[in-house]
């Protein structure tokens, strides 16, 4: 497929996607053609309004779900109009790549519980080993963050933010494979923080307070401190869904200040 999707026309179901999973529609749709060869080593994705237009969702949905295959290695985007723009595969998914890519359909099921407890093992990991690594570097997570801080941001763009600096930070600890669930988890993550953000009342209050913490978090993990990091992370997480009447029960939320 190098000009047009190789099936034609929006699926109903597609179509009717609620914006929280639209994403995933293309994500489904491109890993069907590389699981079954249609799509090959480098073929070229056609553009993203044409991709928008076939699977009837946003621009929007069909970036992140090529973020995404790009954090797995599977494609190189490039930006302009020359033989090295848009989307391009460099690999077929393999393995434990091709599981990866099915994670992305199962999280959607998964047991709440469940998918917030490894949510948190995975970013206090993640936030202690930025915090250890001298090298690192939070620029791109920072760059998120004055955005997210636009006083005039509707509660969808708050949160897609919100969800690009928590994948912004798996991705610069440097760890393919917890960058690789953390983006295979995204939709199950996405679906309860939506879900958690209707049911908050005073938006404003807990969006100000959310800013703050994601900047105590950069702070502690800027300044090498992972413990306070891994705590700071950890209340954050839990404390949204606790927020906002969704809180997993005690047992399923692992806490790291606790031995």
């Amino acid at each position: 497929m190098t000009g047009t999707p190789t099936r034609s026309g929006a699926s109903p179901a597609a179509a009717a996607a609620p914006a929280a999973r639209a994403w995933r529609v293309v994500l489904e749709r491109i890993e069907t053609d590389l699981l079954d060869g249609t799509l090959r080593p480098g073929d070229r994705l056609p553009p993203e309004r044409e991709l928008s237009a076939t699977l009837g969702v946003g621009r929007s949905s069909v970036r992140e779900a090529l973020r995404v295959l790009e954090v797995m290695g599977l494609i190189r985007t490039g930006t302009g109009s020359g033989p090295t723009s848009g989307a391009i595969i460099i690999a077929t998914p393999q393995g434990g790549m091709s599981a990866l890519l099915r994670l992305q359909v199962a999280a959607q099921g998964f047991p709440f519980d469940d998918v917030v407890a490894t949510r948190l093992v995975l970013e206090s990991a993640v936030v202690e080993a930025l915090a250890a690594d001298a090298t690192r570097s939070t620029a791109d997570a920072r760059d998120i963050l004055v955005a997210m801080d636009a006083d005039d941001l509707t509660v969808p763009e708050f949160l897609a933010l919100d969800a690009q600096l928590h994948l912004a930070l798996a991705e610069a600890s440097g760890n393919v494979v917890i960058a690789a669930m953390m983006a295979g988890l995204r939709t199950a993550i996405e679906s309860y923080v939506q879900a958690g953000a209707a049911r908050i009342v005073e938006w404003d209050a807990a969006a100000a307070r959310l800013r703050s913490e994601h900047h105590a978090i950069l702070d502690a993990v800027d300044a090498g401190d992972g413990t306070r990091a891994r705590t700071l992370v950890h209340d954050h997480i839990a404390g949204y869904y606790e927020a906002a009447g969704l809180a997993p029960t005690a047992a399923g939320i692992p806490n790291p200040t606790r031995p």
